[in-house]
């Protein structure tokens, strides 16, 4: 798969060969929707909660006595059917959080970047160098790409600069290269990358046999 890679000033300097050690052309939607809905889920706080009867004050005594009155039987105005009674099966507060192995995270990063390569939605960008937080300067650069609507642009490690300038962007989004969720890459339209990043985030020969063995099933 391939990208068009462009200069600071927008102008396209042609095609580049994308690395196939994440590119590789494996699309798992099972695994994306899975990641993505632990994603979600691991948002919430988990903090909502209400009074149950055993929490509310008050319904010491009987309201009326059982029989006699014409009305219906009543224990308590704790009761979840009176006025300020407590709610029945209340929320309680809890964890949402949901674990996703290592690899399955790999996985469907991987399948979500194979996603938008395939659509032609990946692009390559030389170093955004900025000194000093430019959001007007960001936007200069995205338009001169011809970037429209959301955009996720991955930068080299740690880019403060890049990353206050994008802070005020509704449709941007920064991350450092690797740091990305599924949920950031499926969100974007576009996925800009710095050429820098994909070069020096690329696994040493190390690290390729030793996954390759682990897809065999080896020690």
């Amino acid at each position: 798969m391939k990208a068009t890679y462009y200069d600071i000033n927008g102008s396209s300097q042609g095609e580049q060969v994308l690395p196939d050690w994440l590119f590789d052309g494996v699309v798992n939607e099972d695994v994306m929707h899975q990641v993505v809905k632990a994603y979600l889920s691991n948002q919430r706080r988990g903090t909502g909660a209400a009074k149950s009867r055993g929490m509310v004050a008050g319904g010491g005594r009987k309201p009326w006595k059982q029989k006699g009155t014409g009305r219906a039987r009543a224990g308590t105005i704790r009761s979840g059917i009176w006025t300020g009674g407590g709610v029945i099966f209340p929320p309680v507060p809890h964890s949402w959080r949901q674990r996703v192995p290592k690899r399955v995270r790999a996985l469907a990063r991987r399948s979500a970047l194979n996603s938008r390569a395939q659509g032609n939605r990946v692009s390559l960008v030389e170093r955004l160098d900025f000194k000093s937080p430019k959001t007007k300067k960001l936007k200069e650069i995205l338009s001169n790409i011809g970037i429209e609507g959301k955009v996720l642009v991955l930068t080299d490690g740690k880019r403060e600069g890049v990353y206050l300038s994008g802070r005020n962007l509704q449709e941007v989004i920064v991350r450092p290269f690797g740091q990305e969720s599924v949920y950031d890459i499926l969100w974007a339209n576009i996925v800009l990358i710095e050429q820098e990043a994909l070069e020096r985030s690329e696994p040493s020969q190390a690290d390729k046999k030793a996954s390759l063995s682990r897809s065999r099933g080896r020690p």
